[in-house]
């Protein structure tokens, strides 16, 4: 087997530039859902069990995108097919989506409108994101790896720092922040849409730029390809071809679950409690700086939307930290303890949010959140990947991990109601449930032995 070459700076960046748009669909996404949700109308104790969708599409959609793709071979390439119909798919659905409540229907039928709008959403989200892992672990060589997710790191920071903006640099600039009751504001409105047109204007720069190595060409790098070259599935006939190749596939996983390093279980289960922690963030964080600066959860006042709009602006501070933290992670000699000090580091910024009454020391708590999401971005597929090494099927693999991040994720939402119910109802001690959250994944960190 060849050794992979290296790739310059440039060849790294164009690998994963289209993850900035995905990025910002997605920081749209996690930072405004609930928020839509609650304008909507939905009730606080109901508002976990709308997340339950999200992460159980990315459970089933992405294993099925590694699988695919690991036997599609065409002219587009290999893992791009995917990213460009999850991203078109993207594109329409972030123009439905916050419109939801100007339809003129009734509020059940909103809310059941919403929700297959956020369905589609998430699945061609994480359709488009999917691939960006798989390129790297494609074409990236073991002494590029690092610096290759490194940069994918950067380029999803900075995307989530744009898109978490959005509503309300729209709001400063006189865009209308305040709607009708039931009707999502103009602000958010239109960063949903100038969102789309970025992410299909990313994802089209990868296209352009990005060319995948042939089959025979990956095989020489890479190993043996999962499937030959006389099996490969064209790419105008995915869509006919993947109910089949699912089906077959479906033992295949479960050997290779059975076969899958200790590592591959070990990283899972720190993600566990890294990824309900975000859960809780992503759906009461909204509601907690509303109730604990503006001292009100009522969703259709003014304050609410501005606590909405900061919420974003905290996001995006978060996002900030994050990219500074990255670079201090390499400075930590030992991998590990650089991992379980920036989930410690993060969790005490969540037990901090309730406490914090001022909106600008909210900063604080963010920022720290941030470096315990620096090391959730990139260490784990570190970990995983270099585990992985020498067993193939990288995509199926890649997939199956996504459910490490889905799972928790759908656990702590149909949880949600109930232990908000326990806190008395306040979404801002929610937060301090996240914090506890992460120091448990961080405590789990010790079980990991890192291949080199």
């Amino acid at each position: 087997m060849k050794q992979k070459p290296n790739l310059n700076f440039w060849a790294l960046w164009n690998l994963s530039f289209g993850f900035f748009g995905v990025q910002i669909a997605y920081a749209l996404q996690s930072g405004n859902i609930s928020r839509i949700f609650r304008t909507l109308g939905a009730d606080p104790h109901d508002l976990s069990y709308f997340w339950i969708l999200p992460p159980l599409m990315g459970m089933i959609v992405q294993p099925i995108v590694g699988t695919l793709s690991d036997k599609t071979w065409c002219r587009f390439g290999r893992r791009i097919p995917y990213l460009f119909i999850g991203a078109f798919v993207a594109v329409a659905v972030m123009c439905l989506l916050p419109n939801a409540g100007s339809l003129g229907l009734a509020v059940s039928q909103v809310m059941l409108f919403g929700l297959i709008m956020l369905m589609l959403l998430d699945t061609s989200i994480n359709m488009a994101m999917q691939p960006f892992k798989m390129l790297v672990g494609d074409m990236v060589n073991e002494e590029q790896k690092a610096k290759a997710y490194s940069i994918q790191s950067f380029l999803c920071n900075a995307g989530s720092v744009v898109g978490f903006l959005f509503p309300y640099i729209f709001a400063a600039v006189g865009i209308a922040n305040v709607a009708a009751p039931g009707v999502v504001p103009p602000s958010v409105v239109w960063s949903f849409y100038i969102g789309a047109a970025i992410l299909i204007l990313c994802v089209l720069y990868t296209t352009a730029k990005v060319r995948e190595w042939p089959p025979k060409e990956y095989a020489e790098y890479n190993g043996k390809v999962g499937e030959s070259e006389e099996n490969e599935i064209d790419a105008s006939k995915l869509s006919e071809n993947a109910e089949t190749a699912v089906k077959s596939e479906k033992s295949d996983w479960i050997t290779l679950l059975r076969h899958a390093p200790a590592t591959f279980w070990k990283v899972g289960l720190v993600q566990f409690f890294c990824w309900a922690a975000l859960l809780y963030m992503w759906t009461y964080v909204v509601d907690a700086v509303a109730e604990t600066v503006w001292q009100t959860t009522d969703s259709s006042s003014e304050e609410y939307q501005v606590a909405g709009n900061w919420t974003g602006v905290l996001y995006a501070i978060q996002a900030m930290g994050s990219v500074f933290w990255a670079t201090m992670l390499p400075r930590f000699k030992n991998t590990k303890m650089a991992y379980a000090v920036s989930l410690v580091i993060g969790g005490i910024g969540f037990a901090l949010i309730p406490f914090v009454p001022n909106q600008y020391a909210q900063i604080v708590p963010f920022l720290l959140i941030g470096c315990a999401w620096a090391a959730m971005l990139a260490m784990p597929f570190t970990f995983v990947t270099n585990a992985l090494q020498g067993y193939g099927h990288m995509g199926t693999y890649l997939g199956l991990f996504n459910c490490t991040i889905c799972l928790p994720q759908i656990i702590a939402a149909i949880c949600g109601g109930f232990i908000l119910r326990m806190v008395g109802g306040h979404s801002a001690t929610m937060m301090v449930v996240a914090g506890v959250l992460l120091v448990c994944g961080a405590a789990c960190v010790g079980f990991i032995r890192d291949k080199k």
